[in-house]
């Protein structure tokens, strides 16, 4: 039973890929080095071409080497479906309605005109117009895979690859119709198939949609109630297989169901906690689509024919950028913005060995010049990281990074607001304190019957675990203040101590349980810690001073200095070694300000 483990390749190859990752995830982090480069080296290392080719006079190397290339397509394919529902998740459809002139606008442009230039080279070198046509278009998509997660879709860079890379992820069923169509051997209802995918693709996702808005938000309320990981990454993955499989069944991409199953999650609250919790896979799965990429290099053949295959790569990628940077300009990028893009989005994508190998199956370019090719996309992929580093290095020279603008800074949802860790009573006290004077906020909190109590009170809650690894991916560096209202006082000083060693800047209030704890959140780094006690005790003064007749002004600038003199007195005692920022000098304030209005 252990020899046949031993020899078994789906077990040989699972140990060789989790080795990979192992090795080249951190090795390469550690130079700051994207693991992109690290998987597609691997690839060309343990595939077919690499050492997989020793195999048979040295059979230890199987333990090492890739056995079943075409077994990893599966695993590789569905790295790219959960990447592009990640890219979901981080949008959303009013984002998305913002970018529709830049994806049908920019992203139609870009496409169509790269295509054609490249067609017209090729048809210039003696290739047919049906194998040019379809090689053109082929060459012209640009990978989703590496360049988002490279660019983001936050930043003008982002937005614009992002506006580009959506247009061809749509095109890429018309386009392989297109190559059915234009086949020697082509069935004469080409069209008819195409037109019956469009509109059973576009019904399949109007019912995602309307299934989506009222089924997800209670699927994962459930999920939540049960305080269950597990359970709560089952759901997000049957949405997933869901959707995917609903679009694919109807003729569209997968990719199409993914990324709608991310902008349906990305519309409720649960979408952080989704994403933090789909992340290990999307990486380890992205990893076996890259490796797969790297098996399909063969050094030899590339060795044979160098000399073409770099003008073929260097053709590609100047007609790309070109095109990407002038179209760009056109509709108003900056010079600096339109060169990044421009230079990232040059090499092809996944998708073209795909689109290569639907011109392939219809005859319309020979099984060598597919090859050819494939090599030439391989390389372009290894090359990407490479390309974006290119790219924001001349951009620099070429012009100054552009300043956020509004839009941008509204796609940011923490963008100058206060930040509510935990909506529980003192939580949602605050809240209430900060709709009523206008003033912008976000709470987040776990509890899924706190994140329904926030949406029927509207109040804006991002469903995450505060205390856990989801805080880190939350981006809070623009965030006017931090509140911190949990009644945990380890939890709250040791994640107060992690919140000002990232956001040394911005003011962080916390509650605290009595002076005691007060004075360990002060050395922890907040600006203000407000102790329950003190504030309990202070209140009821107020209340029998204001009762027995002392005039409201005196009574509160009296409470601000009694605070005032709790933190002297934490200085003098040598809990707190340095004077809060804040509110300092408030009573004398507050006395000034109940002086004057009096007058």
């Amino acid at each position: 039973m252990a020899s046949e483990l031993h020899l078994s390749p789906v077990l040989s190859d699972a140990l060789v890929i989790l080795g990979a990752a192992g090795i080249v995830i951190p090795v390469f982090a550690r130079f700051r080095i994207t693991p992109i480069i690290g998987f597609i080296l691997v690839g060309m290392l343990v595939g077919p071409f690499g050492l997989g080719r020793l195999v048979f006079d040295y059979p230890w190397l199987q333990y090492i080497t890739i056995t079943d290339p075409q077994g990893l397509e599966p695993f590789a394919e569905f790295g790219i479906i959960l990447l592009l529902f990640t890219i979901g998740l981080e949008l959303s459809f009013n984002r998305l309605w913002q970018l529709r002139r830049m994806v049908f606008g920019l992203g139609a442009l870009e496409l169509s005109i790269s295509a054609a230039l490249i067609a017209f080279v090729l048809m210039a070198m003696g290739q047919y117009w049906t194998g040019a046509m379809g090689l053109g278009l082929a060459l012209a998509l640009s990978s989703t895979a590496l360049v988002l997660p490279i660019s983001g879709t936050k930043s003008p860079v982002g937005k614009a690859a992002l506006s580009m890379l959506l247009f061809e992820d749509i095109a890429i069923v018309p386009i392989i119709f297109l190559l059915g169509a234009m086949a020697p051997y082509a069935a004469s209802d080409g069209m008819e198939g195409l037109w019956y995918t469009i509109w059973t693709g576009a019904l399949t996702v109007i019912v995602l949609m309307v299934a989506g808005r009222f089924l997800l938000p209670r699927l994962f309320a459930q999920a939540a109630r049960t305080k269950s990981p597990e359970l709560f990454l089952a759901a997000s993955l049957l949405v997933v297989i869901v959707a995917s499989l609903a679009t694919a069944a109807v003729g569209l991409s997968p990719i199409v169901g993914a990324l709608l199953a991310g902008l349906l999650i990305a519309e409720t609250e649960y979408h952080t906690e989704v994403e933090g919790i789909t992340a290990p896979f999307k990486g380890l799965a992205l990893g076996i689509f890259l490796i797969t990429v790297g098996m399909g290099v063969d050094l030899g053949v590339i060795a044979a024919n160098a000399w073409s295959i770099a003008m073929a790569v260097s053709g590609v990628l100047l007609v790309k950028a070109l095109v990407t940077g002038a179209v760009l300009r056109m509709m108003g990028a900056r010079r600096g913005t339109a060169v990044e893009t421009g230079i990232m989005m040059s090499s092809p994508s996944e998708t073209t060995l795909i689109v290569l190998s639907a011109a392939a199956t219809a005859q319309l370019i020979q099984p060598q010049t597919a090859q050819f090719w494939q090599i030439v996309t391989a390389i372009g992929l290894t090359i990407t990281p490479i390309l974006a580093l290119l790219g924001r290095k001349v951009a620099r020279h070429v012009d100054a990074a552009p300043a956020p603008t509004e839009a941008e800074e509204d796609d940011d949802p923490t963008s100058g607001r206060a930040i509510i860790l935990g909506y529980g009573r003192v939580g949602q006290l605050i809240a209430d304190m900060m709709k009523r004077h206008d003033q912008r906020f976000l709470a987040i909190d776990s509890d899924p019957e706190l994140a329904h109590l926030a949406r029927r009170r509207k109040h804006p809650l991002l469903y995450a675990d505060a205390s856990g690894p989801a805080l880190d991916r939350i981006d809070l560096s623009n965030a006017s203040a931090i509140i911190l209202t949990m009644d945990e006082p380890v939890l709250a000083a040791r994640l107060l101590r992690r919140l000002r060693s990232h956001y040394p800047d911005i003011p962080i209030i916390a509650r605290a349980r009595d002076t005691t704890h007060a004075a360990e959140l002060y050395r922890a780094g907040a600006t203000e810690a407000v102790p329950e006690t003190l504030e309990s005790s202070l209140q009821l003064s107020e209340a029998v001073l204001v009762n027995i007749g002392v005039p409201m002004g005196h009574v509160i600038a009296s409470i601000h200095e009694k605070r005032d003199e709790f933190r002297e007195q934490l200085m003098r005692e040598g809990q707190l070694t340095r004077k809060p920022k804040l509110k300092t000098s408030l009573a004398d304030r507050v006395a000034t300000k109940v002086e004057t209005e009096s007058a």
